[in-house]
């Protein structure tokens, strides 16, 4: 292993990936992300902005016989998603308005995002190149919504993460004949406003909308130590690779 990477644990160390030591690293959202996605074995799941892969292997190392695709636009990111995958996970290199003919083609029964949180018009940039292309955002939340609403079967799945207060524009963006439509926001503490939220939608779909109680993260009201303070349902995804159910 390189100086300039590590390879670190998730699940509880079910799955390990190489990351890069600086830069983006991926945390706990993708792995709540992969786990609130009712996948089942054989069918095909599409990683849009996969980074090294966290998401999708997550998802695999729950739901094993998957058929995985990731879509990353930095090369050094996507050689990493490819190593971690060891041939599980098929990479593809490209911008997500410029995906590539063949993956045009194919439709998917989930698609999942984790898009870029910051609009830098009203946030600095970060100094890694690496970690800013991750987090700024420079292609328009709209598309990616699209671009993932786009790939689906029908009665397909889509799972995006995102900043609560960007969720009117993640709805918004969602095109006719995506229904079912469920939110889970996601708070840190009792007592604490949302700061992320988990949306699903279904191509085809004909559910009514539903707006989840909001999923806590920690347990306490405030943050006393760096000791581990997820409550059980929580420590259950992060540790053991549960479901996320809604």
């Amino acid at each position: 292993m390189t100086p300039d990477l590590t390879r670190d644990a998730f699940l509880g160390g079910r799955l390990h990936l190489y990351q890069p030591r600086l830069g983006y690293r991926a945390g706990v959202d993708p792995v709540l992300l992969a786990a609130s996605v009712p996948a089942r074995a054989g069918q095909s799941v599409l990683d849009l902005g996969c980074g090294v892969g966290a998401a999708a292997l997550c998802l695999a190392a729950r739901v094993p016989g998957l058929a995985l695709t990731g879509v990353e636009m930095q090369p050094e990111y996507a050689a990493l998603a490819r190593r971690n995958g060891g041939g599980d996970l098929e990479v593809v290199t490209a911008d997500i308005n410029a995906l590539p003919l063949e993956l045009r083609q194919r439709q998917f029964d989930h698609v999942i995002t984790n898009p870029p949180y910051f609009d830098r018009s009203a946030s600095g940039s970060a100094r890694n190149a690496g970690r800013e292309a991750a987090l700024g955002e420079t292609t328009p939340l709209a598309d990616w919504v699209k671009a993932a609403a786009k790939r689906l079967k029908p009665k397909g799945y889509v799972h995006i993460i995102h900043r609560a207060e960007r969720l009117p524009d993640t709805l918004g963006a969602l095109p006719n004949g995506m229904g079912s439509i469920e939110v889970l926001p996601l708070s840190p503490r009792v007592g604490r406003l949302a700061e992320l939220v988990i949306v699903r939608a279904r191509k085809n779909g004909r559910g009514a909308f539903k707006l989840h109680p909001p999923l806590i993260l920690h347990k306490g009201a405030r943050h006393e130590s760096d000791a581990d303070s997820y409550v059980p349902r929580v420590k259950s995804v992060l540790r053991d690779g549960a479901a996320l159910d809604f």
